[in-house]
């Protein structure tokens, strides 16, 4: 497998990427089929998650590349604050390289939490270039989850205009307008019975962020197929668990 790190500047932005491709595609510059991977909530592409999807899917379908990007704020990312309309615009600019500049004439989708929430607002707020998307624990409940991980002295500084700083290994800065964001688009507020045929949605059922009811909820009433996964937390930590969940998006994707 060939891995190298790129960067994708546009429109002011320094989008920090790892792309994936078949040892035999060396020295190719175009790719049919095309996955973009989202991360979630303080965390990275710099995964060994991501690492383990892309060495399954590209050692079963060689004519593919896989793309993932850090969202703004995380990992090698040089932005300080965070934003929701920076993160939308983040997945335009790496859609567009993926269609321009590697020539994809399919693109896949598999985002995880933070990155679901974010892929179902793109589908309603800029459209759906995707040919399949598959989410892991998606952050339906985004707001709430957000909200119950931010401490008393934390909300009541939101409520007064100033930034806080939120994050794990890295931090960075949110203002009451992300809160306000997340709040007034509530994806279970949303119809997606148009992308429901081409969406698969698998989570743990020991999430102990994203409850999988919520999930499980989300997808019943849009007709989504939904995937279960008995005992997996939230990260699927459990070596199982990601390899199921890989081989199952892996499935997905290549089907007609």
């Amino acid at each position: 497998m060939i891995e190298k790190k790129l960067q994708i500047n546009s429109e002011g932005y320094s989008i920090r990427c790892r792309f994936f491709a078949g040892d035999h595609a060396r020295g190719a510059r175009e790719f049919e089929h095309v996955v973009i991977m989202t991360h979630g909530f303080g965390s990275s592409k710099d995964t060994a998650g991501t690492t383990s999807f892309a060495e399954h899917l590209l050692s079963k379908y060689k004519d593919w590349a896989v793309i993932a990007f850090d969202w703004p704020c995380h990992g090698e990312d040089a932005r300080k604050k965070l934003t929701v309309e920076e993160c939308l615009t983040y997945l335009t600019i790496v859609t567009e390289y993926a269609q321009k500049t590697l020539g994809a004439k399919a693109l896949y989708n598999y985002s995880t939490s933070f990155g679901g929430y974010l892929t179902l607002r793109y589908l309603i707020e800029v459209g759906n270039p995707f040919r399949k998307i598959a989410l892991r624990c998606p952050g339906v409940n985004m707001y709430e989850s957000m909200s119950n991980h931010i401490d008393a002295v934390g909300l009541k500084a939101l409520e007064k205009g100033k930034e806080i700083q939120v994050g794990f290994e890295r931090k960075m800065k949110i203002d009451h307008t992300f809160l306000d964001s997340l709040k007034a688009f509530d994806v279970r507020q949303h119809e997606y019975f148009d992308f429901a045929d081409q969406m698969i949605i698998l989570h743990g059922t020991r999430d102990e962020m994203i409850p999988i009811a919520c999930t499980r909820e989300f997808a019943e009433n849009n007709v989504i197929e939904f995937i279960p996964v008995e005992g997996a937390n939230h990260p699927f930590q459990n070596p199982q668990h990601m390899a199921l969940a890989i081989h199952t998006i892996v499935e997905f994707f290549g089907k007609p």
